[in-house]
C-alpha cells in the first residue's frame, strides 16, 4: 500500500512526539527539551532528548532517533506504513491508498481486508459463546480450566459450532466474499469445489499482533478431532513462525522487565496473565523459530524457555537454544516441576511459584553442562561421552563468536573441561577455536545463490567527503543549490548517503523553509532516519557550515576523478596482460610458431 506524502505529513503533525513518548517513556523537562530512558538499549542515565519544538528525538547513547512515525515503528516493531496507519487511527484521520497504475503490480489481497474480516469473525464467535444455547458446552470447558468470564473476555474467546457451514452462511448474509473468506483461511475448498467452514467445535484463540490487529486464529478441539489444535494458514498477513500468542498483551511487561518467557499453549497463556504474569507468549504450535526470535528481540533482550520435560520438549529447547544463540540473543531454560503444565501449575502454586520457576531458569551454559555431566554420569559409553562433548564445544563455540560468553567464563569453561576430560586445556581451546572457524564458514555457505562482488562503500576519504556534505546541508538547507550545480546522486558512492541526497533533491525547494521533521516523514528505514537525526545537530554557524561544504564537495570531486583515473588505468593494464597472456601462448595447430 502506498500513501500520499500529505497524507503522512498530516498525520505526523496530528500526533505530538511528546505526548506519543511520554505513553511508553517518563520524560522530564530539561530546559527546552524534555529527557529520558531510552527504550531501545538498557539505559541507567537518561540518554534519550525528546525536542518538542522540531518534534524529533535522538539518543546520545545508542544513535537512535526519528520523528514520531520512527519512535513508533521502532517501539512497536511495525513497517513504516503500519506505523503511519496507527497513528493515523490515534488522530482520526481516515487514510485513502493511492491507486496503483496498471502496469504496478498489485497483490490480489489486500491485508487491510484480511484483517477486517478477520476482526468480524472474531465478533461473531464471540456471540456464538455467549450464546445460551449453542456456546453451553465451550462455556462450561472454559469454566472447567477455570477460566474467568472476564479473562476470556479479554483474550476474545470464542466458539465455532460444529456446523459445516456456520461462517460461511453467516458472511453470506453480511454479502462478503468467497474469495475473501478464503484467502482469510476461515473457510477451505475441497477436491470437488465444495466450500465449507475449516474451525468447527472449537473454542477460538484470536491471534493479534504488537499493534492489536487480527492477523489469525488458533483453535482447540472440544471433540474427537485427532488434531487437538489448529491454526489458520499462511494468509498474507499471517505466518506462525512469525508470530507468537498474547503478543499485543505482554509487549509493554516485556519491555519494562526486559524478559518474555514463553511457553507451549494458548491456555498457558491466559492462565499466566491471569495471575498477573503478564510477559509470557506462546509459540503458534511451532518450536522457536529464528523468526520469533527477531520478533521478540525488538520488545526484550532476555528470554525464558518454559519447556516440557518429555523427550519432544527437550529437543524443542535444544533448537531453541541454538536459534538463540545465532540471532545472538540471550536465552534461559526452565520446566515445570513434576511435569505439570504451567497451566496447571498456576493452579496448584499461584503466581510465586510460577515466577520462583522463571526466576530459577538456566542460562545455556549451565544447561549444556549439566546434559553434559548427566550423559558422562549414565554412561561409560566413549560414542556417548563424546557425542555429548561435541555439543558443548559446539555451544561454547556459537556462544563465544555470538559475545554471549566473555573472558573469564571462556576460562572457567575450558579449565572445567578440562579436568573432567582429562585433556590439556590449550587442546580444548584450539578445538572450540576450530568449531568456531567452521561454524562461521557453514553460515556463508548456507546461503542459496550466493554471489561474491565487491561493494564501493566510499570507505576512507571519499565516505568523509560525502558525510561532510550531507551533514552540512541537513544543518543549513540553503546550501544545497550550490552543491548541487557541482554534484550529482550518483557521486554518492554510499547507499544510505546516496538516499539521503535524493530525498533532499525532491524535498529542498527555494523559498520553503525546511523543517527536519517533514523530511523524516519521507524515510521508511529507521536506521536511514538515526543517520539523519545524528548528522543534523551540530550547531555550526553558516559560514562554518559552508566552509566545510565547499571543502568537502571539491574533495569528492578530486577523488571522483582520481577514481576514474584509477580505474580507467586499472582496465589498461588488464587489456595489456590478456594481450601479453595471448601472444605467450603457442598456436596447438601450428606447433613452433607464435599467433598473430
Amino acid at each position: 500500500m502506498r500513501i500520499e506524502h500529505g497524507i503522512i505529513t498530516r498525520v505526523q503533525r496530528a500526533n505530538d512526539i511528546v505526548e506519543i513518548i511520554s505513553e511508553h517513556v517518563n520524560l522530564v523537562r530539561k530546559g527546552r527539551e524534555m529527557v529520558g530512558l531510552c527504550p531501545f538499549h538498557d539505559d541507567h542515565k537518561p540518554s534519550m532528548y525528546v525536542h518538542p519544538d522540531k518534534q524529533i528525538f535522538k539518543c546520545f547513547a545508542c544513535s537512535a532517533g526519528g520523528d514520531v512515525i520512527k519512535f513508533v515503528q521502532m517501539r512497536e516493531g511495525l513497517s513504516f506504513m503500519r506505523a503511519v496507519e496507527r497513528l493515523a487511527e490515534r488522530a482520526g484521520i481516515k487514510i485513502t491508498p493511492v491507486r496503483q497504475q496498471s502496469d504496478e503490480k498489485t497483490s490480489d489481497v489486500d491485508p487491510a481486508d484480511v484483517e477486517k474480516i478477520n476482526r468480524w469473525a472474531v465478533q461473531h464467535w464471540q456471540k456464538n459463546l455467549a450464546d445460551s444455547a449453542v456456546g453451553k458446552n465451550c462455556r462450561d470447558y472454559i469454566s472447567q480450566r477455570q477460566i474467568p468470564e472476564k479473562v476470556a473476555a479479554d483474550f476474545s474467546l470464542g466458539f465455532a459450532p460444529d456446523k459445516w457451514d456456520d461462517i460461511l452462511n453467516a458472511a453470506r448474509q453480511k454479502k462478503i466474499p468467497e474469495s475473501l473468506l478464503l484467502s482469510s483461511g476461515l473457510i477451505v475448498k475441497n477436491e470437488q469445489g465444495h466450500l465449507y467452514d475449516k474451525f468447527r467445535n472449537r473454542l477460538m484463540f484470536p491471534i493479534f499482533d504488537s499493534s492489536s490487529r487480527v492477523i489469525g486464529f488458533g483453535g482447540r478441539t472440544l471433540g474427537d478431532d485427532p488434531a487437538k489444535y489448529m491454526n489458520s494458514p499462511a494468509t498474507v498477513i499471517f505466518d506462525k513462525s512469525n508470530y507468537v500468542y498474547a503478543l499485543d498483551k505482554a509487549r509493554h511487561e516485556m519491555v519494562s522487565t526486559g524478559t518474555v518467557v514463553i511457553v507451549e499453549g494458548y491456555t498457558d497463556v491466559i492462565m499466566a496473565h491471569r495471575f498477573e504474569c503478564k510477559n509470557v507468549v506462546a509459540t503458534l504450535g511451532t518450536s522457536l523459530t529464528a523468526g520469533h526470535a527477531r520478533l521478540l528481540r525488538r520488545f526484550a533482550k532476555d528470554i525464558v524457555l518454559i519447556f516440557d520435560s518429555d523427550i519432544a520438549g527437550a529437543t524443542a529447547a535444544e533448537r531453541a537454544l541454538e536459534i538463540c544463540l545465532g540471532e545472538k540473543i540471550d536465552i534461559r531454560l526452565a520446566s515445570v516441576p513434576q511435569g505439570k503444565d504451567p497451566c496447571d501449575y498456576l493452579l496448584a502454586v499461584g503466581a510465586d511459584g510460577f515466577r520462583d520457576v522463571i526466576k530459577n531458569a538456566v542460562d545455556v551454559m549451565r544447561y549444556r553442562w549439566e546434559k553434559l555431566a548427566e550423559k558422562f554420569g549414565k554412561s561409560d559409553n566413549l560414542t556417548d561421552r563424546r557425542r555429548a562433548t561435541e555439543d558443548f564445544l559446539k555451544t561454547v563455540s556459537t556462544a563465544m563468536s555470538s559475545g554471549a560468553v566473555d573472558a573469564i567464563a571462556q576460562g572457567l569453561i575450558v579449565n572445567r573441561l578440562s579436568r573432567v576430560l582429562q585433556l590439556r586445556p590449550e587442546v580444548i581451546r584450539k578445538e572450540i577455536e576450530r568449531r568456531g572457524v567452521s561454524a562461521s564458514r557453514a553460515a556463508i555457505n548456507s546461503v542459496d545463490n550466493q554471489k561474491v562482488a565487491k561493494v564501493e562503500t566510499g570507505a576512507g576519504f571519499g565516505r568523509k567527503a560525502q558525510e561532510e556534505i550531507i551533514e552540512a546541508i541537513l544543518n543549513e538547507p540553503r546550501l544545497f543549490e550550490s552543491a548541487a550545480r557541482k554534484i550529482k546522486a550518483e557521486d554518492f558512492a554510499d547507499p544510505a548517503l546516496r538516499q539521503i541526497w535524493q530525498l533532499l533533491e525532491q524535498t529542498i525547494e527555494p523559498n520553503i523553509e525546511f523543517s527536519l521533521a517533514d523530511f523524516l516523514a519521507r524515510i521508511e528505514s529507521t536506521d536511514i532516519s538515526d543517520l539523519v537525526v545524528k548528522m543534523s545537530d551540530n550547531g555550526q554557524d553558516v559560514e562554518t557550515l559552508r566552509k566545510r561544504l565547499n571543502g568537502a564537495v571539491n574533495a569528492l570531486v578530486e577523488h571522483k576523478e582520481k577514481t576514474q583515473i584509477q580505474t580507467t588505468n586499472v582496465i589498461d593494464d588488464e587489456r595489456l596482460r590478456r594481450i601479453t597472456s595471448v601472444k605467450a601462448k603457442p598456436d596447438r595447430r601450428n606447433p613452433g610458431f607464435m599467433p598473430i
